[in-house]
């Protein structure tokens, strides 16, 4: 379901190889959303523990979006044990920042200090 989703339906991660979020996904902190035992959600941590954190690929199915279900994913993410005491915690978002805002996420402080590599559609050509 979490490759489906990404590699199919995702804005940031259409085509991203099957290996590649197997990869990702052993390598991250991950949460998921659950009904009857179904999964309905997915967002995953990339973090030292210690004092930075990376939320990505947060994501809701369409046909449960609208209920609640991220801002409970949300709140299990800032509530992890793990993830406490972080000096910062990053996010990128072009359309949900209602959902983040409540949990302390702002622009950040500096723009000017941050960079990026970042290569949009890398897997669609692959």
């Amino acid at each position: 379901m979490i490759h489906a989703f990404l590699a199919e339906e995702s804005s940031w991660a259409r085509g991203i190889p099957r290996q590649v979020v197997e990869r990702s996904i052993a390598h991250s902190l991950c949460f998921g959303g659950f009904i009857d035992g179904r999964q309905v959600a997915f967002a995953r941590v990339i973090s030292d523990f210690s004092t930075f954190a990376n939320l990505v690929d947060v994501f809701v199915l369409p046909a449960h979006r609208g209920q609640g279900h991220s801002k409970r994913l949300m709140a299990a993410v800032m509530a992890h044990p793990d993830l406490q005491g972080l000096r910062r915690f990053t996010l990128a978002t072009g359309d949900a920042h209602g959902l983040y805002a409540p949990f302390a996420f702002t622009p950040p402080l500096k723009p000017t200090t941050l960079m990026e590599r970042y290569f949009p559609g890398m897997y669609e050509s692959a």
